[in-house]
C-alpha cells in the first residue's frame, strides 16, 4: 500500500446539463430553443437565471424541473440521467426532490393557508395529523404561523407568496425552483421574499430562480445569463455576500 493518500475527488454536482438541446415543432416550423446548454449546479447553490424573452431560460427551467425533456444531451440529477427516465419516473423524482413556486402563487381560494400548504402531502397520502404538523412547521418557517387559518383573500400578495413557498417546502425538497417569484409584488415585498429565499438557502436548500429583475437576481450566489438558447455568461450575485438578516 502506498504511503500517500489520494486527493478526495470533488463532490459531483447536484445538477449537470451537458450539451442540452431542445427543438419545438418539426420541419419548417421547427424552432430550436436550446442550442447546447452546459451548466453545473452544486448542492447548496442559489442560482438566478436571467435572459431576454426567447433566450431559453424558461425552457431550461422546465427541463430542470422535470416538466419537459431535452431533445438531446445529458441531464444528471444526483448522478441519475434524467433524460433516460420515463414520465412516471420523472414525476416521482419531481415529487420527491423538487419544490415549485410560481409568479401567480397558484393557491386555492376559500381554502386556509394551512390547507393549501398541506396539499402536496395530501397527494402523497399522508394522514391528517402528519400533514397538519408538517404544514404548520412550514408556515412557521416563512413567518406565517399566526395566519394559518386565513384564506388567500385575507392575505396580502407577499403573504400569499410566503404560503406558496411554505407549500413548496412542506415535502422537504432538495431543490426549490422559483419562476419569477416576485413578479406580482411591489419592491418592498419583493425584497422580503428574496431575503426569505436567501435564508432558506443558507439553511441548506438549493434554490433555482428565473427572474428578469436585476435587483432580485443580485441576492443569488450565482447569476446565469442566457441568450439565444445558450449560456452567455455566469457571474456572482452582488448581494450574495451579505449575511442574511
Amino acid at each position: 500500500m502506498s504511503g500517500h493518500m489520494s486527493a478526495p475527488s470533488p463532490p459531483e454536482p447536484l445538477i449537470e446539463l451537458e450539451g442540452i438541446t431542445k427543438v419545438f415543432g418539426t420541419g419548417s416550423a421547427a424552432f430550436q430553443a436550446l442550442k447546447g446548454v452546459d451548466l453545473k449546479i452544486d448542492r447548496g447553490q442559489f442560482v438566478a437565471i436571467m435572459g431576454p424573452s426567447g433566450s431559453g431560460k424558461s425552457t431550461t427551467m422546465n427541463i430542470l424541473g422535470c416538466l419537459d425533456v431535452p431533445t438531446d444531451g445529458i441531464f444528471r440529477f444526483k448522478g441519475v440521467e434524467v433524460q433516460k427516465l420515463d414520465r412516471d419516473q420523472r414525476s416521482l423524482l419531481r415529487r420527491k426532490y423538487l419544490g415549485f413556486v410560481f409568479q401567480g402563487f397558484n393557491l386555492l381560494a376559500r381554502t386556509t393557508a394551512l390547507e393549501n400548504v398541506e396539499l402536496p402531502l395530501l397527494y402523497r397520502g399522508e394522514k391528517k395529523s402528519v400533514r397538519q404538523e408538517a404544514a404548520m412547521r412550514s408556515l412557521d418557517a416563512v413567518g406565517l404561523g399566526p395566519w394559518a387559518s386565513h384564506t388567500p383573500a385575507e392575505l396580502s400578495g407577499g403573504q400569499q407568496q410566503r404560503v406558496a413557498i411554505a407549500r413548496a417546502l412542506v415535502t422537504d425538497p432538495d431543490v426549490l425552483l422559483a419562476d419569477e417569484p416576485t413578479g406580482n409584488l411591489d419592491s418592498e415585498r419583493s425584497v422580503e421574499i428574496m431575503e426569505l429565499l436567501r435564508r432558506l438557502n443558507a439553511e441548506g436548500i438549493t434554490v433555482l430562480m428565473v427572474t428578469h429583475e436585476e435587483e432580485m437576481a443580485a441576492f443569488a450566489k450565482t447569476i446565469v445569463h442566457f441568450r439565444d438558447g445558450l449560456v452567455e455568461r455566469i457571474e456572482r450575485g452582488a448581494r450574495s455576500m451579505e449575511v442574511p438578516a
